[in-house]
């Protein structure tokens, strides 16, 4: 077996406005704005994209640092009550490259701008890709998780304003 090669993966948006800080919770009801770059035209990029109510917008926790990546199993936002799980059944910053994958709702297309609603990323995030959000590809057959991940998100997509 090889060793693995790096993967080079270039920003082509910014998030603008939004969340300030990052929060486990209260993510709901914030509008940002994800900022294509100006090296893409945005007629062509986003052309065919208003027709759909949500996209996918994968994005790198810029925040983190390098060495809050964790390679063991621990218990989701350290609550003892909860099982110690592995990485990858997390959706944190703690993940070997630091990605996520939202899917937030599309209000508007302005020029280089999309205008969305609960992102969960923060003011500055680099965005490294944006598409449809198609149901015929969303999750087939019936979908089964413990009991802990809805526990634990109750308040996540609550309004921010309840904070």
């Amino acid at each position: 077996m090889t060793a693995q090669q790096p993967l080079q993966v270039v920003p082509i948006a910014t998030v603008v406005g939004g969340h300030t800080e990052v929060l486990d919770d209260y993510q709901g009801g914030v509008e940002s704005v994800i900022r294509l770059h100006d090296t893409y035209p945005p007629d062509e990029m986003f052309q065919g994209l208003e027709e759909f109510s949500h996209i996918t917008v994968t994005w790198h926790f810029h925040l983190a640092r390098p060495e809050d990546v964790h390679l063991h199993a621990r218990s989701p936002r350290n609550n003892p009550r909860w099982p110690a799980t592995g990485p990858l059944a997390h959706r944190n910053h703690r993940r070997p490259n630091q990605l996520a994958i939202t899917y937030p709702r599309l209000l508007d297309i302005d020029g280089h701008d999309l205008l969305v609603t609960d992102l969960d990323a923060v003011d500055g995030t680099p965005v490294v890709d944006i598409g449809p959000y198609f149901t015929a590809m969303g999750p087939r057959g019936p979908v089964r998780e413990p009991a802990w991940p809805a526990e634990m998100l109750t308040n996540y997509w609550a309004d921010a304003d309840s904070r």
